[in-house]
């Protein structure tokens, strides 16, 4: 069963070859010119409203932190669409619905930048996708990785705290 498709576009539609393309490759990909919305939205009522879509949300060179709405959500990362250099599409939908099949798992943890942290996790574990600073001096990251195990153990042993997993593709 194919899911309904929505793409979210936080930027001008007009003249904007990303956006062309990432309608084309959603139709390509379902079979169904994806729903646009163009206006801030909330992923969560988006769902609720269509517990059978599919969120296609873009994330740019520069996006930072869009991953945060989904923690201790119901929606999570199920696939990940490339469009260009500078923009790929994450497609999210209800946790429940989603398949648990994919190998890279996206993984959120509050952590304290020090060295001991940084030795310790290599690629080989996780990769950094995104990092935000918070006024404590900490940064809320979100990490790219197969072993969600190995990943909380380096966390927990070097004093770091795992938030949680928003999803696999």
């Amino acid at each position: 069963m194919t899911k309904f498709p929505i793409l979210y576009w936080p930027r001008k539609t007009t003249r904007d070859d990303a956006y062309q393309l990432a309608r084309k490759v959603i139709n390509s990909s379902t079979g169904i010119m994806p729903d646009v919305r163009t206006f801030d939205t909330d992923i969560a009522t988006i769902l609720s409203e269509n517990p059978d879509a599919c969120v296609y949300y873009p994330v740019f060179c520069e996006s930072t932190g869009w991953w945060g709405e989904l923690l201790g959500g119901n929606a999570v990362v199920t696939d990940k669409l490339i469009i260009s250099p500078e923009c790929q599409l994450m497609v999210i939908e209800l946790d429940k619905n989603a398949k648990k099949t994919g190998q890279n798992q996206l993984l959120a943890a509050e952590i304290y930048p020090t060295s001991g942290f940084f030795k310790k996790m290599n690629s080989g574990i996780a990769t950094v996708s995104d990092m935000l600073a918070t006024d404590a001096g900490t940064i809320l990251a979100l990490f790219s990785g197969r072993n969600q195990s190995q990943f909380i153990n380096i966390l927990e042993s070097t004093g770091n705290s795992y938030l949680g997993c928003i999803g696999r593709y």
